[in-house]
């Protein structure tokens, strides 16, 4: 099995995001499968134009050339996609959404109704992938990543793959270096994290029951609020030289 992650995080392997792909990546590679992570940050990738090069003048290829064609060869040929992305305004990350606009090329520009009724582009390829969603985000309420939730759901809808895999977490900050109080909640909870990567690899996708734990909260949503506030952005504000008596 293939599993190629997208991390989408500007800060690449200094990103909580990152600590939590490489939990997943642990799990799923103890269960068999080949991990590739590719940081989107050190690709060269350009906006899509809408310019449909891909669809008419030069089918399944488009205009630019830069990364992506690379990238799209490894997305067709992954069992499993993981877009992995920290929240920047109740979204994805630029670099990410670059990347999503571009996978335009893998579509075919005709329509069709899915099963639903509901209108899609017909695939330009026949391989089915499974898709998997790893995020975080600064604030401690799991409520934050609703609109990546419906995003997800509407993207695999779109590729007719199947979300097998939402691993959302609030209070991202405290994954890459907990304070010593909270390392052991946070060793348990990349535990579960791995967990989720040998179920999709096993069971193709994770059960209800890990799901239902990975969203527990870390923290109690005030002291994490209290601590951040007090530990981090006071002491980060009180560098400012207009701070400074």
């Amino acid at each position: 099995m293939k599993i190629t992650v997208f991390n989408g995080s500007p800060k690449g392997k200094q990103s909580a995001t990152h600590v939590m792909v490489q939990a997943f990546a642990k799990g799923a590679a103890d269960a068999g499968a080949e991990v590739e992570n590719i940081f989107l940050v050190r690709k060269k990738i350009k906006h899509c134009l809408g310019c449909f090069h891909c669809w008419i003048k030069t089918p399944g290829r488009c205009v630019h050339k830069d990364d992506m064609a690379d990238l799209l060869q490894k997305f067709i040929a992954s069992d499993i996609v993981v877009f992995a992305t920290p929240l920047y305004v109740d979204n994805v990350t630029g670099v990410m959404k670059n990347f999503m606009d571009r996978l335009v090329p893998l579509a075919d520009p005709h329509f069709e109704k899915n099963e639903e009724g509901e209108c899609r582009h017909v695939s330009r390829f026949e391989n089915k992938q499974k898709f998997a969603v790893i995020s975080n985000c600064g604030f401690p309420e799991q409520s934050h990543f609703q609109v990546l939730r419906l995003l997800f759901r509407r993207i695999a809808r779109n590729f007719q793959a199947e979300l097998v895999a939402e691993i959302y977490r609030g209070g991202g900050p405290l994954l890459p270096d907990p304070p010593p109080i909270l390392r052991d909640t946070i060793t348990n909870y990349l535990k579960l994290v791995e967990e989720a990567g040998r179920e999709v690899v096993i069971h193709g996708k994770i059960s209800e029951v890990l799901a239902g734990k990975l969203e527990e909260p870390l923290i109690p949503h005030d002291l994490y609020i209290e601590g951040a506030n007090r530990e981090y952005w006071d002491v980060e504000l009180a560098k400012l030289p207009s701070q400074k008596k």
